[in-house]
């Protein structure tokens, strides 16, 4: 007879995923052991084990879940209507917003997503290929006759606001909403008039 699945199984994979996270972020991937990850789940390592049968795959749920969130959560943003300015706004401030509270999920995308098998690297690089697009889409909006002129200056002006944006969640992780909201006004300021626009 087949083992029945507890009431509670997503909720533990949930706690799993997210203490995993802290651990992997606070002593790196390579070091952390499952007795670390245990003791911070407060759970056994064979409770562990029921849920996942490596440290690697843990690594991947970390990484699979927070990235496909953060990308749907991003492409989900109605920006019906809006014109190209308020676009931007709109996707920036949903950015900002979704990173509140991923401190450690940021941190371990950054340090560990190299320890993937190669075929799930690629799968994490096409979450973040699918926002950096949804983001150039929104820049080349806004001058699109700049764009289509000089179409390699898309790319660092993309990769320049993500810089913009991932500097302030990694220095200003505690930020509630408000702040991040403001932060997200001078990165559209900046971005839209040059620093006499801010």
């Amino acid at each position: 007879m087949a083992r029945t699945i507890a009431k509670d199984h997503d909720q533990k994979r949930a706690q799993i995923l997210k203490s995993a996270a802290k651990v992997f972020a606070e002593e790196g991937f390579d070091r952390a052991s499952m007795t670390k990850l245990a003791a911070e789940c407060g759970i056994s390592k064979a409770n562990i084990y029921h849920y996942y049968d490596s440290k690697d795959a843990i690594l991947f749920d970390i990484l699979d879940s927070y990235l496909s969130r953060l990308r749907d959560r991003i492409f989900g943003v109605d920006t019906e209507g809006l014109d190209p300015d308020d676009r931007l706004r709109r996707v920036i401030r949903e950015i900002l917003r979704a990173y509140q509270g991923a401190d450690h999920e940021h941190q371990v995308q950054i340090s560990a997503l190299s320890a993937l098998p190669e075929d799930q690297q690629d799968q994490m690089r096409a979450y973040q290929r699918d926002m950096i697009k949804l983001m150039g889409r929104c820049l080349h909006d806004i001058a699109p006759e700049v764009f289509e002129t000089h179409p390699d200056k898309l790319r660092g002006v993309t990769m320049s606001v993500y810089g913009m944006l991932n500097w302030y969640f990694m220095w200003n992780s505690d930020a509630g909403a408000q702040e991040r909201d403001d932060y997200a006004d001078l990165v559209c300021n900046l971005t839209l008039k040059g620093v006499q626009g801010i």
